[in-house]
């Protein structure tokens, strides 16, 4: 097949997966302003409704490598339509759920279905790109899955003012179903292509075998621990004790709350694609570095933050971090793994760092219960940037660039 037809297929199946991811993230960000409020419903406590939390990260946790074992043995199109059909489920469930505990179960289920969309949807960016446009193309996919996540909660607060807290549940389920068409009818099946194109072995090793090879990485397993520390910032940090930091100290309304983030998302959103072009042509490991650090100095931004400019300088600086925290981790992830072992080396890495989904919320919550939200905040600060200099120190670049 000519260069140039190759070229156009990666695209067309890059814009259906923007398309999912998209869809996908906006249900998602629709359910964020209410779910808080309609575990309390069921008249439970705060620390239950953190669970609510913890659940959904835990079930993105357990799902990640038996998704990358079903999409090696399925195929990526079967896998990803399965995930659309247990989100329906589970946000259905959840719309409908008569007691707490039936409530957490079914967002057990809908974290089921987060796991395995985001990380097929890893997999197959793998599949379709190479070292020299992966940070593109996951930079490319990252921007939708920011701005779907940024801008879902203002539909999903609409709909509850209106027609009651289930609704955007019932949204979500929709969106899962427009996943799962996406996925069948419209997404090329992408499991042949990689191993075609890179020439790998006509029978890699045993899925159990694969994710063992990936462990014995050290710059693949310092990835994954910098995607996991990310995941404890952004889940515990970010989302429960920097709006917690912003009203008692500072006395900011929701709306102001919500508006700096949103702004940090927007420059975000502009940084996305540029990151991923210096990602491609310097490498992996800088960027990686930097939005580390990046990180570190918007968390330090919340904690010194007397002003609500002041508090809108560090969501500008966090959300240019979060743009490069995307694209060049999962390029560095995918860049390690072997040919033929996509599905093994991103469902690992998407495990790991979901991990942190789980651990931040508690972890953080108890801390901010202990020594105060503050403290939080600079353990968070102190923590991620000192990931960063033991990544710096330790992890090689990708291979692509060492062979430049």
């Amino acid at each position: 097949m000519p260069p140039d037809s190759n070229r156009f297929n990666e695209r067309r199946v890059l814009a259906w997966m923007c398309a999912i991811i998209f869809v996908n993230q906006l249900g998602f960000g629709a359910v964020i302003p209410v779910l808080p409020l309609y575990a309390s419903s069921f008249g439970v406590s705060v620390s239950a409704i953190g669970a609510t939390v913890a659940v959904f990260g835990a079930a993105r946790f357990v799902s990640a490598v038996p998704a990358g074992r079903m999409a090696d043995r399925l195929g990526r199109r079967p896998a990803l339509a399965l995930g659309g059909l247990l989100g329906v489920l589970g946000n259905v469930w959840s719309a409908y759920a008569g007691a707490f505990p039936e409530f957490l179960l079914a967002r057990f289920v809908a974290g089921l279905s987060a796991g395995v969309v985001v990380t097929i949807g890893s997999v197959v960016l793998a599949d379709i790109s190479t070292p020299a446009r992966r940070g593109r193309m996951m930079a490319v996919y990252q921007g939708c899955f920011l701005f779907a996540v940024g801008v879902g909660p203002f539909p999903g607060g609409m709909l509850a003012e209106r027609y009651g807290l289930g609704t955007p549940f019932i949204a979500n389920a929709l969106a899962a179903l427009i996943v799962g068409a996406i996925a069948w009818f419209l997404v090329p099946e992408t499991r042949e292509y990689a191993s075609g194109r890179d020439a790998g072995p006509s029978r890699p090793p045993l899925f159990r075998e694969q994710l063992r090879l990936m462990t014995t990485k050290v710059g693949f397993m310092l990835v994954c621990l910098m995607g996991f520390m990310h995941a404890i910032v952004r889940t515990g940090g970010l989302f429960n004790v920097v709006p917690l930091v912003a009203a008692q100290s500072l006395g900011l309304g929701a709306g102001q709350i919500g508006g700096g983030m949103a702004l940090g998302s927007l420059f975000g959103l502009l940084a996305t694609y540029p990151s991923g072009m210096i990602a491609d042509r310097f490498g992996r490991k800088p960027l990686i570095v930097a939005a580390a650090l990046l990180t570190g100095v918007s968390f330090f931004g919340y904690w010194f933050a007397a002003t609500g400019l002041q508090f809108g300088a560090a969501c500008i600086v966090w959300g240019i971090a979060s743009a490069v925290t995307g694209a060049a981790p999962a390029a560095y992830a995918a860049d390690n793994a072997p040919p033929g072992m996509n599905a093994a080396a991103m469902s690992l890495y998407r495990a790991l760092s979901d991990l942190g989904y789980v651990v931040g919320p508690i972890g953080l919550g108890l801390l901010s219960d202990i020594a105060g939200p503050k403290v939080a905040l600079i353990f968070c600060s102190i923590a991620i940037s000192a990931m960063a200099l033991v990544f710096w120190r330790f992890a090689p670049e990708s291979a692509h660039f060492r062979r430049s």
